[in-house]
């Protein structure tokens, strides 16, 4: 974003705001974690927040993120609140426009404790 005032001009920089949309997804209840695979290990080196692409233009942004859904949760209703949750944080703190907040689901988190548990249960038979 660049907006130009009577005192200079305010640009924020797409890492910005990537940040910001990476907290306000996994602040959302059934994110299990923001996901990435291969490629989002290298943007991490790169200085990339993992899970996390953004477009901003001079008053607007587009928003990809990619996330893993816990196992149980309602994919649809945890993706929407995903968009909310993002939008909310970006246009509130950046005065940027979220035009498109896209979600990409990579995968589902199944709880290792239970694993653990149906394997001790299935010893004890």
């Amino acid at each position: 974003m660049a907006e130009n005032g009577t005192m200079g001009t305010i640009k924020i920089a797409n890492e910005v705001v990537a940040i910001i949309a990476s907290l306000a997804a996994s602040e959302v209840e059934g994110v299990a974690s923001m996901g990435g695979g291969v490629g989002g290990s290298i943007a991490e080196m790169l200085g990339q927040k993992k899970g996390v692409r953004v477009e901003t233009g001079d008053e607007e942004c587009t928003v990809d993120l990619t996330v893993i859904v816990e196992y149980g949760s309602s994919i649809p209703v945890v993706a929407e609140n995903i968009q909310k949750n993002v939008k909310e944080a970006i246009e509130s703190m950046t005065g940027l426009t979220a035009v498109e907040i896209n979600i990409h689901v990579q995968g589902v988190h199944f709880p290792r404790e239970d694993k653990k548990e149906l394997v001790n249960e299935d010893e004890e038979m």
